[in-house]
């Protein structure tokens, strides 16, 4: 059933205000473990066993409690193996896919929207196991010697690992993954001089890639096809220094009539760090059609495009044609409260992995110093423009000054929080219709040309170079 509008558009806000039994006690387990970590398990000091414990103890009733009760007593005698390590990061995966599941039936009672029935099937690919166990033995040294006691010496022992896995397409997911992660602890060394660490980060990404190095965990099946009309709903655009992301949020009408779902279609490239701003687009639109049709206000016709149980379209020009207009706040107001939200794969159980398309109108909104927040129906909701990309025409001013919201609903440092994607607001008083990914087809706007043409120059002297030491 929809929820009835209350001065938020399609979503009771109220909701996402109370408290959600058993949510604090998780996490607390979970930050008991992760200060153990980060202090190193080669000599655990009784406040590490401590933690260990509190883990232990979290999972108890469960499958896990059994194995993870022998890793937490090994762990504490400082006589851990790699298996007692898996273990460990198995019951953190679990408890943080816990709190995501708690947090996401509460999202969807605020919105209404029934999530998918649909299992995600268990991987089942082979892999290099030798180089799994290589990376799997390198992430066991991290664990004794915790955050604190990283050195080069021990983050460099990922290297070779990393350059032998991205040579596999099967492995290139992990090797990612612990390229990243041992980039940022390079960057931290001697890990004793950290005035503060991302004790919660690091812990995150350990266990992934330690859950990542079980043969085939890092494989994603593909359950079907999808043949129908793609309504675009915003762009979410991710960027780092070397690399960029886009993320197309969607609502999907099968061409067989079934009900509607929400999808996504993704695509990432690596980048040269002198590439910024609106320049990125330059960088993924040859790689997805989609781009152009979302800055167009287009919608698409896919046939047989090849889809994961988790709603993620794997894109392919060949599978999309552009179609009729589709306005992003019509397919908000009408398409989106029917849709079904996608299904979630086992360790994408993440409350940090949480992004949930909602449509909101009505609000009032506030700006106190830096902070902007909606009063949806009497009740805040914080807004991340943090996360509002420099690579568009909407700006956190605009979102201040909007009447509608499309965005993806976060949850982060305790709270839900709205990114937005697109605002409705009056600009010289006429109604306009702003999108963060507005220029992600091109655009005449005067900073976004500039951006491009930089972009353009840069791209080329780098191939040029490029070309230089290939020819010699």
């Amino acid at each position: 059933m929809v929820p009835a509008d209350q001065g938020g558009g399609l979503m009771r806000a109220d909701l996402l205000c109370e408290t959600i039994a058993g949510l604090d006690e998780a996490l607390t387990a979970v930050d008991a473990f992760d200060r153990a970590l980060a202090a190193g398990l080669l000599r655990p000091q009784p406040v590490q066993a401590a933690g260990l414990t509190e883990l232990a103890r979290a999972v108890e009733g469960t499958p896990l409690a059994a194995r993870v009760a022998e890793a937490a007593e090994k762990a504490a005698d400082g006589a851990a193996s790699e298996d007692h390590f898996v273990a460990l990061a198995a019951a953190r995966t679990a408890l943080l896919g816990s709190v995501h599941d708690a947090l996401m039936t509460r999202v969807e009672e605020a919105t209404g929207r029934s999530g998918s029935e649909e299992s995600v099937p268990a991987p089942g690919g082979q892999q290099a196991v030798n180089l799994l166990a290589a990376a799997r033995s390198w992430l066991s040294d991290l664990a004794r010697s915790g955050w604190q006691g990283i050195d080069h010496d021990v983050v460099s022992g990922s290297a070779q690992v990393v350059s032998a896995m991205l040579a596999d397409p099967a492995l290139r997911r992990l090797a990612t993954l612990l390229d990243g992660f041992s980039a940022e602890l390079a960057a931290s060394c001697p890990g004793a001089a950290l005035e503060r660490m991302p004790a919660r980060r690091w812990a995150d990404l350990w266990s992934r890639a330690m859950l990542l190095t079980l043969p085939g965990a890092a494989d994603v099946p593909m359950t079907g096809t999808a043949t129908g009309r793609l309504l675009p709903l915003g762009v979410d655009l991710q960027e780092h220094a070397t690399a960029a992301q886009a993320q197309v949020h969607a609502v999907f009408e099968p061409a067989d009539g079934a009900a509607p779902r929400l999808v996504r279609a993704g695509v990432s490239v690596p980048k040269p760090d002198t590439v910024v701003g609106a320049g990125v687009w330059q960088l993924l639109r040859p790689h997805m059609s989609l781009l152009a049709a979302v800055s167009e206000g287009r919608s698409m016709d896919l046939v047989g495009m090849p889809v994961t149980a988790e709603g993620d379209l794997v894109w392919s020009d060949e599978h999309a044609r552009p179609s009729e207009p589709a306005d992003a706040f019509a397919t908000a107001r009408v398409a989106l409260p029917t849709a079904t939200d996608a299904a979630t794969a086992p360790l994408d159980r993440h409350p940090a992995r949480i992004a949930v398309p909602v449509f909101l109108e009505g609000y009032a909104a506030q700006k106190d110093d830096d902070t902007l927040t909606f009063t949806v129906a009497g009740h805040p909701l914080a807004v991340d423009t943090d996360r509002i990309p420099t690579a568009g025409p909407l700006t956190p001013d605009a979102v201040a000054a909007s009447g509608a919201c499309i965005g993806l609903l976060r949850w982060d440092a305790g709270t839900y929080r709205v990114q937005p994607l697109a605002v409705e607001t009056t600009v010289r008083k006429k109604a306009v219709a702003i999108h963060a990914g507005g220029w992600a087809g091109g655009t005449t706007d005067k900073a976004g040309v500039k951006a491009e043409k930089a972009a353009t120059d840069a791209v080329a002297v780098l191939r040029e170079r490029a070309g230089r030491l290939l020819r010699k």
